[in-house]
């Protein structure tokens, strides 16, 4: 599964299901997908995911083993990469008062 978050202000990001997930609960919500930040709620959630990424940076976070290709699992992707694309789309959406939704 695929998971993309969308704002008005931004291209759309497209993460794995299972990555995403992880992402949005360190923003402080369940994980539940579809789900939505509005722009006032943003900040916050930035902030948390920024502390979660800045408390372990190069922490792997890899699509669940089995789920994809033999050669997509042979290479770790870390935290903090994995998270650059997400924690841009927030800034953008925070700096211009836009909310945020993801889904399938």
């Amino acid at each position: 599964m695929l998971i993309t978050f969308k704002t008005p202000v931004h291209a759309d990001i497209t993460l794995f299901g299972d990555v995403a997930k992880a992402l949005i609960r360190m923003m402080g919500h369940s994980g539940a997908v579809p789900g939505a930040l509005l722009a006032e709620d943003i900040p916050a959630a930035l902030e948390r995911l920024k502390t979660a990424v800045e408390a372990n940076p190069e922490a792997p976070l890899d699509p669940e083993p089995g789920k994809h290709d033999e050669d997509a699992r042979a290479q770790s992707v870390s935290l903090k990469h994995r998270a650059l694309p997400l924690i841009d789309l927030l800034e953008t959406a925070a700096r211009e008062h836009k909310n945020v939704i993801w889904d399938t």
